[in-house]
């Protein structure tokens, strides 16, 4: 556990292949996203909890004008993203796709830019791709 705190902490991915193909994971699953929000059977699962209840600079799902706690904000950019994602032809080793990391971190990300404890950039979210992946690895 140690090791794996440590890397999640202080390891800077420098490849950049593994930079290059974090960005085009990244625009894959946005893409994916917010095509899913076509779908009514996709989108009666988002929103928040309690309909209405939105939180001011809660995290943004990308598509929509929801701002919500990072929980559901993740749960709800996740959602969007495997809805077509999911049927892709991603065939590895490990049970994890490459954007299943992603709404947490997209979730996060933005709420920690938008309440003012981080500023993050995108390089920042490439990176915490990399590291999410290659830990399931």
């Amino acid at each position: 556990m140690v090791e794996i705190a440590d890397y999640a902490a202080n390891y800077i991915p420098d490849s950049k292949e593994a930079i290059d193909t974090s960005r085009y994971c990244f625009m894959d699953a946005l893409g994916c996203g917010l095509l899913a929000l076509r779908f009514p059977e996709c989108t009666k699962l988002l929103g928040p909890v309690v309909p209405g209840a939105l939180l001011t600079n809660g995290a943004r799902v990308p598509g929509t004008d929801w701002q919500l706690d990072p929980v559901q904000a993740a749960f709800n950019i996740g959602a969007m993203i495997r809805w077509l994602d999911f049927n892709d032809t991603w065939l590895a080793a490990e049970w994890g796709h490459p954007s299943d990391n992603l709404g947490g971190i997209l979730a996060l990300a933005d709420y920690l830019c938008r309440t003012g404890r981080k500023s993050l950039t995108i390089g920042d979210i490439l990176h915490a791709m990399i590291k999410a992946h290659e830990s399931i690895s």
